[in-house]
């Protein structure tokens, strides 16, 4: 039997030349193709930091930051989460648009109270649904961050322009367009001001509870039993994230955690014992073993 040739396609020297890619490449984490558009820095701007907003969404939190890049790594100054809002009155649905406005509206309010900006820029005081853009006050010009969405497919309504949306109310100066805003109609090439309202106050999950309400009482019932337990029916739900919103920009700084640090620390290995603490304690064992033996020999003497 006629063995068939065949041609070895990667041969010893393409492995020799194989470029191993980037960890987070391989782990499927980071786009490097966007990181670099997003992170080149004019060179006659010489150590100006450029600053990203980037956010990233969890099941049961998001996670909001403004970084800046350097050679020793991502610098975050400061940075915003979902599980902070019950802080502000909002326990309840901590992942949907309407929270990730309020988790926006939360980072733009902190990150100008951090560098004494928030009374220069306050932004859009009510949520219209509108597009905002800060205009520039007359001394210093308004922060800005390039929004960094990393893997996240950037369809229309997605929930980082709820973030987005969030930030620019909150004061922040990012470059956008209104063509992902919920309420964008791709026919008429226009934002409809009131459905992006309705989103940002809430209105879709209001609108869904009444449906389950009619519908599906039971469905209704395990699924907004945490609604259910707080109160919070579809009619007051936008007066709900208007109390949030204020006390947002209220008080924006981080709250400190009030639980307790552990009053001792749980070890699972061994403590590393210094050369002294060695030899005592086999001085100590030497002389357990030397006392034992003295009492086998006592009791075979007898």
């Amino acid at each position: 039997m006629v063995q068939a040739y065949v041609k070895a396609q990667k041969t010893r020297a393409y492995f020799k030349r194989y470029q191993v890619k980037f960890k987070r490449r391989r782990e499927g984490k980071t786009d490097y193709r966007a990181r670099t558009r997003l992170i080149n820095q004019d060179k006659n701007k010489y150590n100006t930091p450029k600053y990203r907003l980037v956010a990233r969404f969890t099941n049961k939190d998001i996670i909001t930051q403004i970084v800046h890049a350097s050679i020793a790594g991502d610098i975050v100054l400061a940075s915003a989460y979902a599980h902070e809002l019950p802080h502000y009155g909002l326990e309840v649905g901590l992942t949907n648009y309407a929270a990730a406005y309020c988790v926006g509206l939360l980072l733009a309010r902190r990150v100008l109270k951090q560098l004494e900006m928030d009374a220069e820029y306050e932004g859009n005081v009510e949520a219209t649904g509108e597009d905002f853009t800060v205009e520039p006050a007359e001394t210093r010009r308004p922060f800005r961050a390039l929004l960094d969405v990393g893997l996240i497919r950037t369809t229309t309504g997605n929930r980082v322009f709820g973030v987005l949306k969030g930030a620019l109310d909150g004061g922040l100066d990012i470059p956008h367009s209104d063509k992902r805003f919920a309420g964008f109609n791709k026919d008429s090439k226009q934002l409809d001001p009131e459905v992006h309202r309705k989103y940002i106050y809430g209105g879709h999950v209001a609108a869904y509870m009444r449906t389950l309400m009619e519908d599906e009482p039971e469905k209704y019932q395990s699924h907004f039993s945490e609604y259910i337990k707080r109160n919070i029916e579809p009619d007051n739900m936008e007066g709900l994230y208007k109390k949030v919103h204020a006390a947002i920009r209220a008080s924006p700084e981080a709250k400190k955690s009030e639980k307790e640090p552990p009053k001792e620390h749980k070890r699972y290995n061994l403590k590393k014992l210094s050369y002294d603490e060695r030899k005592a304690r086999l001085i100590d064992r030497l002389k357990a073993l030397n006392s034992a033996a003295g009492v086998d020999d006592d009791e075979d003497d007898d």
